[in-house]
């Protein structure tokens, strides 16, 4: 049963991804209308194309949102919720996508984030298709450590879009760099708007990422504990990273490489501290 959920949810996942990229194509072709000269025929195009893109925008985000209900069955199924807590690797995998799904799609019904759903969604299939591999884990049966655990999980999550929209800001970058803005460019927001977007998820990152650590330090009888310690300190390096980032936006501006640097160090050392830590312990101290 667990299998054939995964798999409905995995197709859900992957139909939303063909959608999505027919969506900014025809938001590629709606813009590239828009350029050219103001006819009766090139506004009813524009029109056309206002309306396809509409259409597959809600198909998209629909199947995304089937998708997600299924994912989050199966994780609290996965997990033992509400009894208990159970996390291995692969489980923590699915969580954190699930979590990153559910940030993307309320993303999207604020503001046109569309396009990181490219690379949310094939992840999202892939963890689903991998977790019912997943060992079974030590239950956690505290509800404040699973509270740091959850504060953690949205942060993390929250962090990973930071990373994709930081990635997607410099391609997008290195395309106006070399005046060749055409193909999929011109389904993306401007590029005031797509950093906009890339501080203002660093930003809400940073802020849950402090609070899950505040929470560890509270909760956690020792978070320097030997099978803790490396977790702890590449934590608090990568909540550092990214309070120097956030700090040098607000007093220097920071932006472009420099940026897009700063987010990606910081996010590979989280996961190496999260998920790298769980490889460590799981299959290497067994």
């Amino acid at each position: 049963m667990s299998l054939v959920l995964s798999l409905t949810a995995a197709a859900f996942y992957s139909t939303s991804s063909a959608l999505l990229w027919h969506t900014l194509k025809n938001r590629k072709a709606r813009a590239e209308a828009s350029v050219g000269v103001v006819t009766t025929e090139s506004l009813a195009s524009a029109q056309t194309a206002t309306n396809i893109f509409l259409d597959h925008r809600n198909l998209t985000l629909l199947c995304a949102t089937m998708a997600l209900i299924i994912h989050g069955w199966l994780v609290i199924h996965q997990t033992g919720l509400p009894n208990s807590l159970n996390l291995p690797l692969l489980t923590s995998v699915s969580a954190t996508t699930l979590t990153i799904v559910f940030i993307h799609i309320a993303l999207c019904l604020r503001q046109p984030a569309d396009y990181l759903g490219l690379a949310v969604y094939p992840l999202a299939a892939i963890s689903l298709l991998i977790h019912n591999a997943s060992a079974v884990g030590t239950p956690i049966v505290s509800r404040a450590i699973e509270v740091h655990i959850f504060l953690s999980l949205v942060s993390y999550a929250m962090l990973t879009l930071a990373a994709s929209q930081a990635i997607l800001t410099s391609v997008q970058r290195n395309f106006l760099a070399k005046h060749k803005p055409g193909g999929f460019m011109r389904a993306l927001p401007p590029l005031d708007t797509s950093e906009r977007l890339l501080f203002t998820l660093l930003t809400y990152g940073f802020v849950l990422l402090s609070t899950a650590l505040l929470s560890g330090f509270i909760y956690l009888d020792n978070m320097f504990d030997q099978r803790l310690v490396h977790k702890t300190i590449l934590s608090c390096v990568g909540w550092g990273i990214f309070g120097v980032l956030l700090y040098g936006r607000w007093r220097f501006g920071w932006r472009g490489r420099k940026a897009v640097h700063w987010t990606l160090a910081g996010f590979g050392v989280l996961i190496l501290a999260y998920f790298g830590s769980k490889v460590v312990i799981e299959f290497m101290l067994g």
